[in-house]
C-alpha cells in the first residue's frame, strides 16, 4: 500500500508491532507488555497525525489509490444493483456509474463517478474524468427516478469533468449546466455524498441535493489546488498553499453551510478499512433518507432552491455619478 511521508513513522511502528507478534507465535515468548506499550504509542501517533492533517494532506488522502470508489461502495452497501448504460445520444461513459439498487429492501437510484484501479481500467473509465455522455446518462437516470418516485443518491469522487476539445464539441459545459438546473427542481429526495475528490463542474453536476455530506478525508472546491496554483502563481508546486486558501476541507464547508454533515472515517482513512468505511456510509445514508422521506416533495424542492440561493454573501453599493 502506498504510504504518505507523514505516515511513515506510524507505518514503521505498526510493522514493528507485527514483527513482534510473529516472533511471539514462532518462539512462544511472552512479549505482551512490550507489545502493549508499542500499541498505545501507535494509537497516540494515529491521533496526532490524522487529527492535524493540513488541507493539502487531506487532498492527498482523498486521492489514495486504495480508497474505496463508487463501485466498491455499491457492492458493500446495497442489497442488489442493476447498472444502466448509455445516454441515448452518443455512447456509454465508464466514468459515470448509474443504476437502481435496493437499500433496506427499497429501490433507490444510485449515480456516481468512477476511477480505475489499474492502467487498463483507468483507460476504460477515462481516469475518472466524465464526458458529456456520462452526465447525460446521469440526467436520464435522475428523470427516471423522479418519474417513479425513487430517491436519488449521488456518490462524488471526481477531480473535474474531462477538459478535452471533443468533450466541448459535444456540449460539456451545457450538459453540466443542465444537470445543475434539472437537479434543482427534481421532485424526489436527492442525497449527495462527496466520498473523495469534489472538483469543479465535474462534481457540481452531481452535487445539487437536499442534503450534502462529505467523508472526513474528502475535499470539495470549484478548482483543484494544483490548477489554482497554476492560475494564481504559474507554479503548481504551491498547491499546498492554494489548498489552504480554497477552504476545501469538510470542516470549512460545514462552517460555511455548504454541506450538512461530515462522515467520520476509520482512523487512517477509508483506504485502511473498506468494510468499516462502508458501514459508516450506510448508516448515514439510512439516517438521511429517513429524514428526507418525511418531507413533502413540493417542500423539498422549495427548501433545495432556498439552500443554494442562501450560499455566499453579497452587498450592494451605489456608485456615485462621475
Amino acid at each position: 500500500m502506498p504510504v504518505f511521508e507523514w505516515e511513515k513513522p506510524l507505518v514503521e511502528l505498526e510493522q514493528r508491532i507485527a514483527e513482534l507478534r510473529r516472533f511471539v507465535v514462532t518462539h512462544d515468548i511472552d512479549l505482551s507488555r512490550e507489545i502493549g506499550i508499542l500499541e498505545r504509542r501507535a494509537e497516540q501517533l494515529r491521533k496526532d497525525i490524522y487529527e492535524k492533517l493540513t488541507p493539502f494532506q487531506r487532498v492527498m488522502m482523498a486521492r489514495h489509490p486504495r480508497r474505496p470508489a463508487t463501485a466498491q461502495y455499491i457492492d458493500m452497501i446495497f442489497d442488489s444493483f442493476d447498472e444502466f448504460h448509455g445516454d441515448r445520444v452518443f455512447r456509454d461513459d465508464g466514468a459515470i456509474i448509474g443504476g437502481i439498487g435496493l437499500f433496506d429492501g427499497e429501490p433507490i437510484t444510485i449515480i456516481g463517478s468512477q476511477k480505475g484501479r489499474d492502467t487498463k481500467e483507468n483507460i476504460a473509465r477515462n481516469f475518472g474524468l466524465p464526458h458529456p455522455e456520462g452526465y447525460r446518462k446521469a440526467l436520464r437516470l435522475m428523470k427516471q427516478a423522479e418519474k417513479f418516485g425513487r430517491p436519488i443518491l449521488t456518490l462524488i469522487d471526481v477531480v473535474g469533468a474531462y477538459p478535452g476539445i471533443e468533450a466541448e464539441e459535444r456540449g460539456q459545459g451545457l450538459v453540466i449546466a443542465e444537470c445543475i438546473k434539472e437537479m434543482s427542481f427534481l421532485k424526489t429526495p436527492v442525497l449527495c455524498i462527496i466520498t473523495g475528490e469534489g472538483g469543479s463542474g465535474g462534481a457540481l453536476a452531481l452535487g445539487v441535493g437536499d442534503r450534502i455530506l462529505m467523508l472526513e478525508h474528502a475535499w470539495y472546491s470549484v478548482i483543484s489546488p494544483e490548477m489554482c496554483a497554476n492560475i494564481l502563481w504559474k507554479d503548481s508546486s504551491r498547491a499546498p498553499e492554494a489548498a489552504e486558501l480554497l477552504r476545501l476541507t469538510p470542516a470549512d464547508l460545514l462552517k460555511f453551510g455548504i454541506i450538512d454533515d461530515v462522515i467520520t472515517e476509520p482512523i487512517g482513512g477509508a483506504h485502511r478499512n473498506h468494510e468499516a468505511a462502508g458501514q459508516q456510509l450506510r448508516a448515514f445514508i439510512r439516517r438521511y433518507l429517513a429524514v428526507l422521506g418525511k418531507i413533502p416533495v413540493e417542500a423539498l424542492v422549495e427548501e433545495r432552491l432556498a439552500r443554494f440561493r442562501a450560499i455566499g454573501h453579497f452587498s450592494e453599493e451605489k456608485l456615485s455619478q462621475i
